[in-house]
């Protein structure tokens, strides 16, 4: 019998995330993608990139450094994970610098050009002499370092330049500084016609403004990166509001896991540095590039060149909630599954916003994990508090990254008048949820909003997501224990109709699968998630797999399972999607359970299966379910976006095979199809358009 506890089954979870974010990065390598499009993906790679050093690299030293041999299923050691990490970025480093010049060179052809301050001409200089002036002499901080003046701290993510002077008048005297660059300032100065100058640039030509009577040897740029998780002792926590605002300024001053340096360093400046900021040799990376790639964000969003990204997709409203229908009678009619962003968010925002302002409204209830800025919903529940309903918000504190958003909203709400809960001491609520209770024909009336992602009306637009709404009583009913369950205490935690963690999601998931394992090879999985970790949950699909069950699986990032492993795990396919839009729904279909199809806020990791409370909800409306399997079909059958993961960890592009007749880009044909029922409701009854939109999916999936 094979031990499917053998660690030579599992991918180690930190190197499977940097294969995901290897994958952004090839798509920043795509010459078939517009070129902004692929500028993009860098900006996006480097985003995930520091985040993952803040968080995850940050933890393994923590461990490393206090003894601690922890390890997954693969049972690396903390020193080994952190070796094999810098050993795969070093080498990935020249990728990505290959792959910028190469994006920044055919951009120029565009017109779009990154030029230093001794490139542009001289009316070029005068404009930049004056916004030196203007904008950046009086926030930018030079700063000496020598016997008086000690190294100074330098936040997260903080940006600037060390710099060797000499005395103008005794050159046998020099100095080292620091020119802190606040983050107020952009990365890039932009002039009007299509040039970005790299703010260094700019300042360096200005260093006997900021340290008159000396002039400038030699330089280089820095970029620093510090431990930015959280460590919060709820048991000492009196006021949590009061912790977490204490928490947020530690995060600014973490232990320093990376430095970033630019090629103009030598290594007299670098030890310099290093004396002081103390990183380990292998933590440091020097760039023949520009550094902070999370900046290219602000060449993407310039306007004037939109004609070199994806042409952008206007989401739709469809039926029922597209002949400005009441949505409250829309509900009670029919439950309703939206896919975003191919079907507008505006329906969940109007539904709170509706009950803010409907007289028979009695309370709404909603869990907030993160809402953004500028929030319509938080304004809403404001309205709502403030008119006299009943409103009642979980506004999840510790959302990593957004916490100060959410302390933010937190304090809003409670002024408003809501009743604020800050979160389920030792659990973050992931859950997404709504109920509104009204009144009607002297009964009281509830309906709900469950979403596989968060409350955000911008990232709806560049996320997938499910929203399921619904007026059932059985699904209301238990929503109603969920929030009381929040507000309140309880010894039990389970629901009856939905699943809930740390409690009941894990047990259904293994009971799921199960169940299949038991049909062998008439059974059959397709789950889509954004990571894959817990090794319970894996051994089961080992076994299901060994028992004949068909299983694929669309894991956008994280996947420690091994796929075509002979006698373990021959029947699972596992693919990764990734394109215009952020893969994020959670969704399952399980052949022969009575209800197969299921949607979730959770991903099958221990931390939401075991550490957070999460919702699983069964979808047993028949048009939704279809509706949800077709589009899992259709995915599984992507031949352009997807890449397949391999039995070594590796990943590799899905090619269309010569007997296919046509390219699948799941995210341009559900474009497609969302026009066409959009054109189509325009003119048809409700009922035909349901007709069309059902057979568009079915037909197309099928042709695939």
């Amino acid at each position: 019998m094979i031990n499917l506890k053998n660690p030579e089954l599992y991918n180690n979870r930190e190197l499977s995330w940097l294969q995901f974010n290897t994958r952004v990065l090839k798509q920043a390598q795509d010459g078939s993608l517009p070129l902004l499009e692929r500028l993009k993906f860098l900006a996006i790679y480097g985003t995930n990139l520091d985040e993952f050093y803040m968080i995850r690299v940050a933890g393994l030293k923590k461990l490393f450094t206090a003894g601690i041999i922890v390890s997954g299923a693969d049972r690396l050691t903390p020193m080994q994970q952190l070796l094999e990490i810098r050993n795969y970025l070093h080498q990935e480093q020249q990728v990505v610098e290959h792959c910028l010049n190469s994006i920044l060179k055919k951009l120029e052809i565009e017109g779009i050009f990154i030029k230093s301050f001794e490139e542009v001409t001289q009316t070029q200089r005068s404009k930049l002499k004056k916004y030196f002036y203007e904008n950046i002499y009086p926030v930018i901080i030079p700063i000496a370092v020598d016997a008086t003046h000690p190294f100074p701290h330098l936040n997260n993510l903080s940006f600037g330049l060390i710099v060797k002077l000499t005395d103008m008048e005794d050159e046998t005297i020099e100095r080292t500084g620091i020119i802190r660059v606040p983050r107020v300032i952009n990365r890039f100065i932009e002039l009007n016609d299509g040039i970005y100058v790299p703010i260094e640039s700019l300042v360096v030509q200005h260093i006997q403004d900021l340290f008159p009577g000396y002039k400038l040897i030699r330089y280089a740029s820095f970029r620093v990166t510090r431990n930015a998780d959280m460590e919060i002792e709820e048991e000492e926590a009196d006021d949590f509001m009061e912790i977490l605002e204490e928490g947020l300024k530690l995060r600014r001053k973490g232990e320093m896991v990376r430095l970033e340096v630019g090629s103009d360093s030598d290594e007299d400046l670098l030890n310099f540095f290093n004396r002081h900021a103390n990183v380990y040799k292998d933590d440091i990376y020097r760039f023949h590039t520009l550094l902070n790639l999370s900046s290219l964000w602000q060449i993407v969003s310039n306007k004037n060149f939109a004609h070199l990204l994806h042409p952008s997709f206007k989401p739709k409203t469809l039926p029922p909630f597209d002949h400005n229908e009441n949505i409250f009678t829309a509900l009670e009619k029919q439950d309703v599954l939206m896919y975003h962003p191919y079907e507008s968010f505006e329906p969940v925002i109007k539904l709170i916003q509706n009950a803010a302002k409907d007289p028979d409204t009695v309370s709404i209830k909603m869990t907030l994990y993160r809402s953004g800025t500028n929030s319509p919903i938080v304004q809403a529940l404001m309205a709502a508090s403030e008119s006299g309903k009943q409103v009642t918000v979980m506004v999840e504190l510790k959302a990593r990254f957004d916490e100060e958003n959410n302390l933010i909203w937190a304090k809003a709400l409670e002024k408003a008048g809501a009743h604020v809960i800050y979160g389920i001491k030792g659990f973050k609520v992931h859950a997404k949820a709504a109920l509104v209770t009204r009144r009607k024909n002297g009964k009281l009336k509830q309906y709900a909003h469950i979403g596989t992602g968060n409350y955000n009306p911008a990232t709806s637009k560049i996320y997938t997501d499910m929203s399921y709404m619904t007026s059932k009583d059985v699904i209301t009913n238990d929503l109603t224990k969920f929030f009381h369950f929040l507000t309140g205490f309880s010894k039990k935690g389970k629901l009856d109709e939905l699943y809930m963690s740390p409690a009941q999601v894990k047990p259904k998931i293994l009971s799921l699968i199960n169940n299949e394992a038991r049909k062998k090879q008439d059974g059959q999985i397709i789950a889509k998630l954004n990571s894959l970790v817990d090794d319970d949950v894996i051994s089961a699909l080992y076994r299901a797999s060994q028992a004949g069950v068909k299983i694929d699986l669309i894991v956008r990032g994280i996947c420690c399972l091994k796929p075509a492993i002979e006698g373990v795990s021959d029947n699972i396919r596992v693919i990764s999607i990734l394109g215009k839009y952020l893969e994020h729904p959670r969704v399952f279909f399980f052949k022969n359970d009575a209800s197969q199809i299921y949607i979730s806020s959770a991903d099958w990791m221990p931390r939401n299966l075991v550490r957070r409370i999460e919702l699983l909800t069964a979808i047993k409306d028949e048009e939704s379910k279809s509706k949800i399997l077709q589009i899992l079909k259709l995915q599984c059958s992507d031949n352009v976006l997807a890449h397949e993961l391999q039995s070594d960890g590796s990943y590799k592009k899905v090619v269309r095979a010569p007997e296919d007749e046509k390219s699948i880009n799941n995210h341009k044909l559900l474009e497609e199809f969302v026009n066409k029922i959009s054109k189509a409701s325009k003119k048809e009854t409700q009922r035909s358009v349901s007709q069309i939109m059902s057979k568009l999916f079915s037909e197309d999936a099928n042709d695939l």
